[in-house]
Formats: C-alpha cells, sequence, structure tokens
C-alpha cells in the first residue's frame, strides 16, 4: 500500500538561510535507512534515540535545539519525532538513549506521539521510504522563551528568530508490508 502523494519539500529549504556546521552519528547516516533500534515500538522498534555530535558551529551560539522531523508522513504537516529545547552551548554531544532531563537544564517538548522525548520512526506499512531530518540548531540565546507546554511549531517559529547556523543528518526508514 503505497501512498500516492508527492515528496514533500525539506522544511528547512523553505526558511531563510543560514550557516550550517558539521553534525555526526554513529548511529544514523544521511541518506540510509536507520536500524529498527531509533524506530517506533508500534513498528516493531525500540524506540532509543540516536547518537549526535557536532563541531565547527558558530562562535557566538549560546545554546541549542536538537529536533527530528518527518516531512514525509500523510498528514499534510508532517510529523516531528522530538524536539529537545535548550541545550547549553557546552553541549555539543547526545549519547544513544537521550533524554534531555539530565542535560543541563534542556527539557523536551510534547512531539506528536504526544509525549515528552524522542518517538522513534513509524511510517504507514508500504509507503517509500520517510527522511527524518535530525536537525541541531545554534542559537544566539542561551534558551528559548518557551516552557514544555508549548508544540513543537511554536519551538520552530522561535528557532526561526534566533538560529545562527543549522547542522542536519537525513537518515531514512521504512515498513515494509
Amino acid at each position: 500500500m503505497s501512498l500516492d502523494r508527492p515528496i514533500a519539500p525539506d522544511p528547512y529549504e523553505l526558511l531563510p538561510t543560514v550557516a550550517s556546521f558539521t553534525l555526526t552519528s554513529d548511529d544514523v547516516r544521511n541518506g540510509e535507512p536507520m536500524d529498527a533500534t531509533y524506530a517506533h515500538g508500534s513498528v516493531g522498534g525500540d524506540n532509543v534515540s540516536p547518537q549526535l555530535a557536532w563541531s565547527g558551529f558558530p562562535a557566538e551560539t549560546r545554546g541549542f535545539v536538537v529536533t527530528c522531523f518527518d516531512p514525509d508522513a500523510p498528514t499534510g504537516s508532517g510529523f516531528w519525532h522530538w524536539v529537545l529545547v535548550n541545550l547549553p552551548a557546552g553541549v555539543t554531544r547526545l549519547p544513544r538513549g537521550a533524554a534531555g532531563d539530565d542535560l543541563g537544564g534542556a527539557f523536551a517538548v510534547r512531539n506528536d506521539y504526544g509525549d515528552r522525548g524522542y518517538g522513534g520512526a513509524a511510517p504507514p506499512a508500504g509507503d517509500r521510504p520517510h527522511r527524518y531530518v535530525f536537525a541541531v540548531h545554534a542559537l544566539d540565546v542561551a534558551g528559548l522563551d518557551v516552557g514544555p507546554d508549548v508544540p513543537p511549531a511554536q519551538v520552530g517559529f522561535n528557532l526561526a528568530f534566533h538560529t545562527l547556523a543549522r547542522a542536519v543528518i537525513r537518515p531514512t526508514y521504512q515498513v515494509r508490508e
């Protein structure tokens, strides 16, 4: 059952251009399929966030936000899998399974599953491979003026005004029929 629809644009192509820096992972690779470890339990995955590390961000960076978004979800608005807000500027690595609450005051807002924290990949069975856009946003402020109860779109709106640079990895995931 492949959903017949055009491929959605990358969400960051629609925003003002910002500088980039380097994002790497021991667990996921740009353009390559993710392991089920990083998929949601509803599709047989372990629902574990991948390890991420970043470098080369602007010297004036005062904080970070980490997000994961599926622009290919059949919702009309994509699907937010992870929004980790207000990481201190000194945090440049997240271990596999990072929770956020042990990272210097950072917190996760509710993802589109309704949970705080990482929610793994879960595209519809038989659909084409979905892109999972893991992004680290370098901020010109120590933290966004948002609380843990705001929706991901509100974090994204605030990011538009405070992002100095962005680093992205886009692995894929597919559930076969």
